[in-house]
């Protein structure tokens, strides 16, 4: 089934109407390029100019639709019109062809014309005068220089600024669009990094804040009751503080600040020591040395959130911190006492171990979590990368139950 042409545009219907009615007054007023007795008019008939005229003015709404065609009718039919008086309407409509043919075709075509009627330029010029040896000769190709090479010239000026244009736009566009990709990507990093530290934060007080709450609702023994409060209110105001600063930093517009809110290793013995008054059996064994600005505060993260874990689900026995410095990696390891089939002793989301598995990731390196012989084990590889910290030092922890070493 043969396939319609294109609808033309109407702004070249209106340059062919125009084309044809300049035209046909123009030959109604006797004006013409040539007069009936020049050695070159063989068709001297009054109307002969008329049917180049129309025969181009009817090419023109092909123009953007099929250019290679309509410069190809329009050229017969201007070679038609050089033998009779002619009308200066359809020369200049066939340079808008020739125009439209390299800015509106083919690539192809656009290279080529040009070059085509360059060298018919030549050697309309330098033929003829070589052959009657009259330089008057020349201004033929003058002619056929203003008639074809400059509006395919033209054409090929407009439309490779139009590509240049037409690819700016596209690598705008393109940039826009990465924009809007890395905009995206960073907004959810973020939400994501608040999500972490609004968990790690908030669930180890809030934990503990539950577990005592319930032994103070449970026991009728005004000790333990005040005891329990006693812990729930350490509790309470910890978390208010730390959430303070969480606040603090959601506000700040600079977005260059790392969360100031996140200790680093030299906060263990403070961790560990809330631990223990929350009622965990906590022993740390921790040698570390200098770790870059990275990994200390993903590995108090990942230890604080193993010791909030085994404060809500862990049964009763000691839990075993244990931080060791080797081949390039900081290795973490919490163990803890496991019974399986246990309920946990406060509510929880589950996210916790999804955040320590995101900050091993963040910094390239791996992270478990499961059932081992009897006891929930937790280990971090968190690569060190040759980076040394500018500052700290080296640290060595080894307490016991109810008894604490050096800090770190």
């Amino acid at each position: 089934m043969a396939r319609a042409l294109p609808r033309p545009h109407r702004d070249d219907v209106r340059i062919a109407v125009g084309g044809l009615l300049g035209g046909v007054l123009l030959w109604a007023l006797g004006l013409h390029p040539r007069m009936p007795s020049a050695p070159v008019v063989l068709w001297a008939a009054p109307w002969a100019p008329l049917v180049p005229l129309t025969v181009t003015a009817v090419c023109e709404p092909l123009r953007r639709t099929r250019p290679r065609l309509g410069l190809l009718v329009g050229t017969l039919a201007l070679a038609v019109d050089t033998v009779t008086v002619g009308n200066i309407v359809t020369v200049v409509l066939y340079t808008d062809l020739m125009y439209a043919a390299v800015l509106y075709g083919t690539a192809s075509s656009a290279r080529r014309i040009p070059w085509i009627t360059g060298l018919l330029t030549v050697l309309g010029g330098v033929v003829p005068a070589t052959l009657w040896r009259d330089p008057a000769a020349l201004l033929i190709g003058v002619g056929v220089g203003v008639v074809a090479l400059a509006p395919a010239a033209t054409g090929w000026v407009v439309r490779n600024h139009r590509d240049a244009a037409d690819a700016a736009r596209l690598r705008a566009e393109q940039t826009a669009l990465l924009a809007e990709m890395d905009r995206t990507q960073a907004v959810t990093a973020e939400r994501a990094r608040m999500a972490r530290e609004l968990h790690d934060m908030v669930a180890n007080h809030l934990s503990a804040i539950a577990i005592h709450s319930t032994a103070a609702l449970s026991l009728d023994d005004p000790q333990t009751s005040r005891d329990a409060l006693s812990v729930i209110r350490e509790n309470s105001v910890a978390g208010l503080a730390e959430m303070r600063r969480l606040i603090g930093i959601l506000r700040d517009s600079s977005g260059d600040r790392e969360p100031a809110v996140t200790p680093g290793l030299d906060g263990l013995a403070t961790l560990v020591e809330g631990a223990r008054a929350n009622g965990l059996d906590v022993r740390l064994d921790a040698d570390h040395g200098r770790v870059p600005a990275p990994v200390g505060p993903a590995a108090y993260r990942i230890v604080q959130e193993s010791l909030t874990n085994a404060l809500k689900h862990a049964a009763p026995g000691p839990v075993r911190v244990t931080l060791r410095r080797t081949d390039g990696a900081l290795q973490v390891e919490v163990v803890s006492p496991h019974r399986p089939g246990d309920g946990p002793r406060a509510p929880g989301s589950g996210s916790g171990l999804t955040g320590m598995r995101e900050r091993a990731a963040l910094l390239g390196g791996g992270f478990t979590a499961g059932p081992e012989a009897g006891l929930w084990t937790v280990r971090a590889t968190l690569p060190l990368n040759g980076t040394e910290a500018e500052t700290g030092a080296d640290a060595h922890i080894h307490t016991g139950t109810g008894t604490e070493g050096d800090s770190p």
